[in-house]
């Protein structure tokens, strides 16, 4: 294999400035989608369309950039990493821009969701790609705690911030906020060094469509899910058989000895499988914890979306934080400890959480849970990343970046997802078997209930039922009322086991972690890569 011609580390002073323009870019990166889902309602009726419709446009915006995200990967190593980081971040600045002039919908297909998505998937990968080739050691660890925390923290206020500016302002000065920070972030790309690659610059094309096909349909499969949507299983098996076509495609390429869209010997590296499968983990933890705990808050306690946004911040925070605080002050320690303790405070958390949901009268009682899940949340983003690409060389860092973003962007959807479709079946299965069982509620009344559950099953707050059955006797108001209640705390308990049980998968992944050896850079890589 071609040597490789490494860029110098970047020096003191400049290595935290480049530190803090990547957090930014990451922080834009999380912000848009938080900005676009608290907007809905407002750009519906700024640009007289429905709710369906922006809906499908933030569908077709994650589904652009998983499915992207191998070739892109590829091609930032073609084109050059720092360009295809520069390239990612106009793309994300069209979007934004696209949203503060848009007069129709079809603006935000083309720049927001097409060109933006696209742009996702480039930026994910070299961004990952540059500060793996631009930071070493302790500042590598640094600036990757840095990243993640500037995602968590993207995480917890952009939904405050979004819905403030939104209903006091108008959310097109949210988005062209967001386009003046990627300005910056351009301006000050100047800092980063490229990482140039010196390895096969031809594309596999087979491979690629197969890429884009497969991880499409698993996507596609696991947002028809989040929607309620039909065919579900029929896309996630397309998308999967895809996926073994090219698995199969790329051992084959391999053994050729001719180009492939990515090396498979990468998953010979037990670091890296271990480190891609500890990424899914922590974001199925934090997509069905972003899922559910919102539901409670606002269908159980009846909370608005800034009370609603207070209330969790105890998890966002303390997750922001502790990022920071590992990055900076636990580089003594093994990443794969780190990990561990990670995947301990978020499987204790839950453990912790569980019993309060039917309990809880207030957001101030999921505090002390909230902070110990987003404290193990903290100990995840801030060396995941690190532990996953250390020991990859830079002539391969592109395409395991842009493994390891899939896996988290799959993890991600994958939390939703399961975590809300379960809470939907437990809710139908709970509301129905207890209905059936009442002595107060009519024969006739239960049958209604049942088929009308089955066809549309949803989270109702108390308040909202009660507007609906309004017409009832009082005895049957308060025993439907007392139902959903319980039925509803029921569905919220069992859709919290989906991140309480990656946590626990995640726990015994990080066991596994710890039983290798401490890992430099490029070490394992350069023997099983073959140098």
């Amino acid at each position: 294999m071609a040597a490789i011609k490494k860029s110098a580390p970047v020096e003191s002073e400049g290595s935290s400035k480049l530190s803090l323009l990547l957090a930014m870019a990451m922080f834009v990166l999380v912000v848009d989608t938080s900005l676009m889902n608290v907007s809905i309602s407002a750009v519906v009726k700024s640009l007289h369309t429905t709710v369906s419709s922006v809906q499908s446009v933030i569908a077709l915006e994650a589904l652009i950039s998983a499915a992207f995200i191998l070739i892109n990967s590829k091609l930032g190593d073609i084109i050059g990493r720092k360009l295809a980081y520069r390239l990612g971040l106009m793309a994300y600045g069209l979007g934004a821009l696209s949203l503060t002039l848009a007069n129709n919908i079809i603006w935000l297909v083309i720049f927001w969701a097409i060109i933006g998505g696209l742009g996702a998937s480039l930026l994910l990968p070299a961004m990952q790609s540059l500060i793996h080739g631009n930071f070493k050691g302790a500042m590598q660890k640094k600036t990757y705690a840095l990243v993640g925390a500037a995602a968590a923290i993207a995480a917890a206020v952009g939904p405050l911030i979004g819905g403030f500016i939104t209903t006091y302002f108008s959310y097109r000065v949210s988005f062209f906020l967001e386009f003046i920070v990627v300005v910056v972030v351009l301006i000050g790309s100047k800092l980063v060094k490229d990482v140039k690659y010196t390895g096969d610059r031809k594309i596999d094309f087979v491979g690629a469509v197969l890429s884009v096909l497969g991880m499409g349909g698993v996507v596609l499969g696991i947002l028809a899910w989040q929607e309620g949507g039909e065919n579900v299983g029929i896309y996630i098996a397309a998308g999967l058989i895809l996926l073994a076509i090219l698995a199969w495609w790329l051992v084959k390429r391999d053994r050729e000895g001719k180009n492939r869209l990515i090396d498979p010997k990468l998953f010979k590296i037990t670091n890296f499988r271990l480190g891609i499968s500890g990424q899914a983990m922590q974001n199925i933890v934090l997509g069905g914890a972003m899922i559910a705990l919102p539901i409670f808050l606002q269908i159980s306690l009846e909370y608005n979306a800034m009370l609603t946004g207070l209330s969790i911040a105890p998890m966002s925070l303390s997750m922001f934080a502790v990022a920071l605080i590992a990055g900076k002050r636990f580089t003594h320690i093994r990443t794969s400890t780190i990990i561990k303790y990670g995947f301990l405070f978020c499987t204790i958390g839950f453990l912790v959480l569980l019993p309060f949901i039917p309990r809880a009268e207030s957001g101030w009682a999921l505090f002390l849970p909230l902070i110990i899940v987003g404290s193990g949340l903290g100990l995840l983003v801030s060396q995941l990343n690190n532990y996953t690409l250390a020991p990859i060389k830079e002539e391969r860092v592109s395409e395991a970046a842009g493994i390891n973003s899939a896996a988290g962007s799959f993890g991600l959807s994958f939390g939703l997802a399961v975590a809300g479709g379960i809470m939907l079946a437990a809710l139908s299965f709970s509301f129905t078997n207890q209905t059936n069982k009442s002595a107060i509620i009519p024969a006739s009344q239960k049958q209604q209930i049942s088929e009308e559950l089955e066809h549309n099953a949803e989270v109702i707050s108390n308040k909202d039922l009660a507007a609906q059955i309004y017409d009832q006797p009082e005895t049957v108001q308060m025993e439907v009322l007392h139902i959903n209640e319980t039925a509803t705390h029921r569905a919220l308990q069992v859709a919290l086991l989906i991140p309480f049980l990656a946590s626990l998968i995640g726990l015994v992944n990080a066991f596994r972690m710890e039983k290798l050896p401490d890992i430099k850079p490029s070490a394992a890589a350069e023997s099983v890569l073959g140098g």
